[in-house]
């Protein structure tokens, strides 16, 4: 895709909200949605200020991450029943989750899940993605009819994506959709100078979001809107708001990220463009 063509859905703003992760304690984070509850009541809040796509890691009753199969069946369908939001489940977890846990994810059945294109560095934790589970992620995702947003934490891992689409064919929906997560310590800067450069690694006809960790949240998500891009915000990527304020909930990231779409004349795009745009709900 040229720097003149304009990008899938750069006439507006998919806005996906990542409101727990897995890195983040409770007990050092209070305001974090880890309960069932809490999380259905945050997806509310986030669509009415303009998020179309949750990103979902669920939490145990000792609210450290977890996988369990049957409180991911129970959060998706309690987030179809409460919301319109686009919901995508996370396959990364924890860094310490197994491959077969991890792989399990997809029998939850939501629209779309993650699929993290390689192995990389996370602060002082290695995330695990070997090429075999990369495939077999992609495979079971075909299979199911799931959307897979390709996660890219190093430019390297675009060229796994090239790799993966060329041997495995395209994913469920027929649409490729790429998250550029930045600022992870081991991973690619939060920049726009990377930013730009990952740009002109991605497939032909894909659409990007991009998600700045921590400081770089801001800096990318800016260098995001001015390149035809889509964005992700949440207290999985920063608690912090601005210098010495931090974030009262996931709701204020969403409106920032809306308002700012605004201003640059890319509004948040709703649900139903979303779906087309992503190929939700499209089997091939």
């Amino acid at each position: 895709m040229s720097a003149s063509t304009p990008r899938p859905g750069s006439h507006g703003t998919l806005i996906t909200v990542a409101p727990t992760g897995a890195e983040h304690a409770k007990s050092d984070v209070p305001n974090l949605p880890v309960t069932l509850d809490e999380l259905v009541a945050t997806a509310r809040d986030c669509e009415r200020v303009g998020a179309a796509m949750i990103h979902v890691h669920i939490r145990g009753e000792d609210t450290k991450p977890t996988l369990d199969l049957g409180r991911l069946k129970d959060t998706v369908q309690a987030l179809r029943a409460e919301t319109g939001l686009i919901v995508q489940l996370s396959t990364g977890g924890a860094v310490t989750d197994p491959e077969a846990d991890r792989l399990r994810v997809l029998d939850a059945m939501p629209d779309s899940a993650s699929c993290t294109m390689g192995t990389v560095n996370f602060g002082d934790d290695v995330f695990m993605n070997r090429w075999e589970f990369i495939v077999e992620l992609h495979k079971g995702m075909q299979e199911r009819g799931i959307v897979p947003e390709y996660e890219i934490f190093d430019l390297g891992q675009l060229a796994t994506l090239h790799r993966l689409l060329d041997q495995y064919g395209p994913p469920a929906g027929g649409r490729v959709h790429v998250d550029l997560v930045t600022g992870v310590p081991g991973g690619m800067p939060g920049d726009a100078e990377t930013l730009v450069a990952a740009l002109r690694l991605l497939p032909d006809g894909a659409s990007f979001s991009a998600t700045g960790v921590g400081r770089a949240s801001l800096p990318v998500l800016l260098a995001a809107l001015s390149t035809g891009g889509h964005l992700r915000v949440g207290m999985e990527d920063t608690v912090s708001y601005a210098r010495g304020e931090r974030v009262r909930d996931n709701a204020q990231l969403v409106a920032r990220a809306a308002g700012l779409a605004k201003i640059a004349q890319r509004p948040p795009l709703p649900v139903g463009e979303v779906r087309e745009l992503l190929g939700v709900g499209r089997i091939g």
